[in-house]
């Protein structure tokens, strides 16, 4: 069960991963959700549809964000689980988006609800087990995302990588790249903060591109007014949500993936970063620098300067650079979706078989 399943967002592709490992592993699975974008209504049903309790059946419910899914599992006899992909607290999300904040507050307070009822808890980071363990959940266990941080085979939209490579070529300066949700926790301003200071005193032809939807129209509106204000409009390109191959053109033009957010409980783009051979400097709060490893610069600070000199010795020191791709080839082997597929199936299917379900 989840509260919403998207083509394209990491927690659905988990979902129908984990759907194709069971099934592969002889066990029947269906997805049941919220609500879904119309290209992968076929891969579940609604949540609406739930039958009466089955002899042997178990619901494993993921949570994410506040959902009126919640309140048809708690009607459910079944045993329950969870997979914990973290919630954002609201206080990085009310100011500017209330609705997202009443969102993520209400499933914090739907999960700690949920705790006594839970028969375990699963979290796709040790920072996201930390949280369940705070809540009372017991017992806990860490099991990975089924995802593939490798490159994802899409194809590149040659047209725009020639695009983006002129442009830089234009510029003379690096290409800095960040993929997420354009959102306050995120903290694109923060990076636009850097990029003023590294064309100041480093580049003045470094560019930053910021890949993904917003989470909603009062805080883009604000960063739109903030890029202006800083003199960057021709600098920073505020890309929105790409097709496969548009996102893949731009991970080969960029140099460095920038990440500057205030919460993570785990982030996916980091890793993808590293599958694409592109070197990491990110700001090392929450689950980030579990995440990375050594893979990255992790950064105890994020203002301007500092970050700003890291980003630009990434740029500028060939044997770190070379250092920090190598290290990331190597920590994706990590996250090889087929060697999570086996830890998460041996801890979720460990774990019911020890609950005696």
């Amino acid at each position: 069960m989840l509260p919403s399943l998207a083509s394209r967002d990491a927690i659905g592709v988990h979902s129908r991963n984990l759907k194709i490992a069971l099934e592969a592993r002889g066990i029947e699975s269906q997805i049941f959700y919220g609500n879904c974008s119309p290209d992968v209504a076929q891969l579940g049903r609604p949540v609406i549809e739930l039958t009466a309790p089955a002899p042997g059946r178990v619901v494993l419910y993921h949570a994410s964000i506040g959902s009126p899914v919640f309140d048809t599992l708690t009607l459910l006899d079944d045993p329950i689980l969870v997979d914990y992909h973290n919630i954002t607290p609201a206080k990085l999300l009310e100011r500017w988006e209330p609705a997202v904040g009443h969102e993520v507050a209400l499933g914090r307070r739907q999960l700690s609800e949920l705790a006594p009822r839970c028969l375990l808890g699963l979290a796709d980071s040790a920072y996201n087990e930390r949280e369940l363990i705070d809540l009372g959940y017991h017992p806990t266990a860490v099991a990975p995302l089924l995802i593939d941080m490798r490159r994802a085979g899409d194809e590149v939209d040659e047209s725009l990588l020639d695009q983006l490579r002129s442009a830089k070529n234009a510029k003379r300066g690096p290409s800095l790249l960040f993929v997420g949700k354009i959102s306050p926790h995120k903290a694109p301003h923060d990076l636009v903060a850097m990029l003023a200071a590294y064309r100041a005193i480093y580049h003045e032809g470094a560019t930053l591109t910021l890949v993904g939807s917003p989470i909603g129209d009062r805080y883009i509106e604000a960063l739109r007014h903030y890029i202006a204000d800083l003199g960057l409009e021709a600098a920073v390109r505020i890309a929105g949500s790409l097709t496969g191959p548009e996102l893949e053109a731009h991970w080969q033009a960029a140099d460095v993936f920038v990440c500057a957010s205030d919460h993570e409980g785990f982030c996916v783009p980091l890793v993808e970063a590293m599958g694409h051979g592109l070197p990491v400097v990110a700001y090392g709060v929450a689950a980030v620098p579990e995440t990375v490893g050594g893979a990255g610069l992790v950064l105890s600070s994020k203002q301007p300067i500092p970050f700003a000199a890291a980003v630009h010795r990434v740029v500028e020191d060939a044997e770190l650079r070379a250092q920090l791709i190598a290290a990331g080839t190597a920590r994706l082997d990590h996250y090889d979706l087929d060697r999570a597929t086996e830890r998460f199936c041996e801890t979720l299917l460990g774990g019911i078989s020890r609950l005696g379900l």
